[in-house]
């Protein structure tokens, strides 16, 4: 029988996130119950509750970096036990069978993947994400969270952290690397972290001379402020890789010449509006731009435990579920360094 739920709704773009109940599918033989005890809040629950996609569907439980423990498991499930701490990311079902499942990258399924909240799934109804008191979840798409993790901390791992770690795994930062990370936010601080552990010398682009000091706290070796003209000429020629973090419009091409011949910029932000790109800044010196959204749930595993061997987790500030929407009016202003996490014992 379904499953009674908690939790906090939107129920128009632009409303307030206020009390809901709901509920949830009865726990199937391959699914798991999750308590949830921590729930990220990500730019992009923003993004989508206000409609600036065009994609939402109300009312909307919003989140997707959760982390609980589990409470029930179907029939079918050997890999998790009651009592387990789990993750549950952005994808929750997907095809399985297309060469995007196959190799492992659910979120590129052929069929069109799953997200944990705002979509509408096999059993014809929407999702509603971790902004709640519990979620059932095919067990297949849940990771391990290692006890070596502060759980709060590790929530914002579950997109912002897997959103940088896979670029940087795909473009082998490492000791004979040199990665810039441009932008100091939710993002761009799990990157410099990721980017030191792997050995890579990192330098960190900021606009902000204000987070100089945070940058070098956690792990960069250098710093360059964006807007000193004469620092970015000085950088010239100096990177291997930029993981570039910003989320809305804005130039690229002085970054591009910081590119050594053969460099990548990885556009991981997205911007919703077009970026104008002087071509001269590629054709010289076979420079390229890719793109990367998350990973799959192998490397998302992967990328949990990289965190756990090296200590990594989000630098974050535990809230109240009823302080949710002071939080996204301060988040819309850059109010946070660098995360927050919603603890769920306060629903």
């Amino acid at each position: 029988m379904p499953i009674s739920s908690r939790g906090y709704v939107l129920t128009e773009a632009g409303g307030k996130l206020e009390p809901y109940e709901f509920n949830r599918r009865d726990v199937g033989d391959v699914d798991m119950l999750v308590d949830i005890m921590y729930c990220g809040i990500c730019h992009s629950d923003l993004l989508v509750a206000s409609n600036e996609l065009g994609n939402a569907n109300y009312p909307l439980v919003p989140g997707h970096e959760i982390i609980g423990r589990v409470a029930e498991i179907g029939r079918d499930v050997t890999r998790y036990k009651v009592g387990d701490i789990v993750g549950i990311g952005c994808i929750v079902d997907s095809c399985r069978h297309c060469n995007s499942c196959e190799s492992g990258d659910e979120h590129y399924c052929e069929s069109g993947w799953t997200m944990s909240f705002n979509a509408k799934d096999k059993y014809d109804e929407y999702t509603c994400g971790g902004y709640s008191s519990n979620y059932v979840v095919d067990h297949r798409y849940a990771v391990r969270i290692s006890p070596d993790l502060d759980a709060a901390k590790a929530a914002p791992l579950l997109c912002g952290g897997i959103t940088v770690y896979a670029p940087l795994v795909r473009h082998e930062a490492g000791p004979d690397k040199s990665v810039g990370i441009l932008g100091l936010g939710g993002l761009g601080h799990l990157a410099v972290k990721f980017a030191k552990a792997m050995g890579a010398h990192v330098t960190m682009l900021t606009s902000s001379s204000s987070k100089a000091q945070d940058a070098k706290v956690l792990g960069a070796d250098n710093v360059i402020v964006t807007t000193d003209p004469d620092a970015l000429s000085a950088a010239t020629g100096s990177l291997d890789l930029i993981i570039n973090t910003i989320s809305e419009k804005h130039d690229p091409n002085p970054f591009l010449h910081m590119l050594k011949r053969d460099g990548v910029m990885s556009l991981v932000g997205a911007p919703a509006k077009p970026l104008e790109l002087f071509a001269p800044a590629l054709v010289f010196g076979d420079k390229s731009i890719t793109g990367s959204m998350i990973a799959g749930i192998e490397m998302t595993q992967q990328m949990l435990d990289f965190c756990a061997k090296h200590g990594i987790t989000a630098e974050t500030e535990v809230i109240p579920i009823d302080y949710v929407n002071e939080a996204w009016e301060r988040m819309k202003n850059k109010d946070v360094r660098y995360r927050f996490v919603i603890d769920l014992s306060t629903l």
